[in-house]
């Protein structure tokens, strides 16, 4: 598997490289302008990514981000289906291209791949950084409406990453509906909110219903055991910070952490994680608190056994299994493969 840390310096790089020539005033305050508006109820046939500036300006604070959570998901993919790789991949509403980067740091090596987005000078500029990765330099990148009349080619992998909360629940639907139709994977990102998780979850009911496998998060394709209201599934990313992530957001952390909620689903064979670590796990003198989803059977088929959430306790007594639970982390598979 290729390199994701290389991957992530080479989109760091590249993106340093725009803002060359914008004052860090401008491009801070376009960051603040967009973050207020673009998740808002603006329609995706009116983009408000105006003109080069704003692009680079978004894509310099939001791309690494969206990097980050976008190969977690997939990496929960790849080690949910080890032998299986994307021979072709459709990015919908991939704007710079961000999910295209995470495809090419989880599965190295060039493939067909095309993104899909309306606003015309996002997709420049993703050409333009793609530039800096081989893999990625001949994507092809074309404006499209993210809507009820989006038509996506068959292809092996469609990733769909922070574009649900910026459409209508119809067009939603015809998203999920039309990415389920053509594509063997469907990987689906939103924030790592309330609504972003609603969004999610509807989309996994779609996407089961269609006859999909789910890979990850969730150890089974069975319904969520989360009561509606009272909680909410979703995961952490760590992100470098750069100058104008600390001059829009203030602070002096060299990073932040970028939380977010997912599905991965499939068409073909897939053995999802026996449990999956929800929660940021709780080191006790002693002792480590992991709180699970998890099946009744332990089995990770997800569809005979019923899912729960769950708390179990590692201890020294437990040896080798006590020293992987203090180095596991939230999102993780649980017992480790190892």
């Amino acid at each position: 598997m290729n390199d994701p840390g290389a991957s992530a310096e080479t989109l760091r790089t590249a993106l340093d490289g725009l803002l060359d020539g914008l004052p860090a005033r401008q491009a801070g305050a376009a960051v603040e302008r967009l973050i207020a508006n673009y998740r808002g109820a603006t329609p995706t046939d009116a983009p408000i990514l105006r003109d080069r500036a704003d692009v680079a300006a978004y894509a310099a604070y939001r791309m690494p981000a969206t990097f980050e959570a976008v190969r977690a998901a997939l990496e929960a993919l790849a080690e949910a289906a080890p032998e299986w790789v994307p021979g072709s991949h459709v990015d919908v509403g991939g704007g710079t291209g961000a999910a295209t980067w995470a495809v090419g740091a989880t599965w190295p090596g060039p493939r067909p791949v095309t993104v899909l987005d309306w606003a015309e000078p996002a997709l420049a500029l993703g050409r333009e950084i793609a530039a800096a990765s081989p893999d990625l330099r001949d994507v092809r990148w074309q404006r499209s409406r993210i809507g009820s009349a989006l038509s996506i080619e068959s292809t092996d992998l469609v990733t769909v990453s922070y574009v649900l909360n910026e459409l209508p629940e119809t067009d939603r639907a015809t998203l999920v509906d039309t990415a389920a139709s053509v594509a063997q994977a469907v990987v689906i990102v939103e924030p790592g909110t309330p609504d972003g998780y609603t969004r999610i979850i509807e989309a996994r009911e779609r996407l089961v219903a269609a006859g999909f496998r789910i890979a990850a998060p969730c150890p089974h394709s069975a319904a969520c055991p989360i009561v509606p209201g009272a909680d909410w599934c979703h995961f952490s990313a760590r992100v470098s910070r750069s100058s104008l992530h600390r001059q829009v957001k203030g602070g002096s952390l060299a990073y932040e952490d970028e939380k977010f909620a997912y599905v991965a689903a499939v068409r073909f064979p897939v053995t999802p994680a026996p449990a999956r670590i929800v929660r940021k796990p709780q080191i006790r003198k002693g002792q480590v608190l992991l709180d699970l989803c998890e099946t009744e059977t332990g089995t990770g088929t997800g569809t005979e056994a019923e899912p729960a959430l769950a708390r179990t306790t590692v201890t020294k007594r437990h040896g080798d299994l006590y020293k992987s639970a203090r180095d596991a982390d939230w999102g993780d598979p649980w017992p480790p493969a190892d």
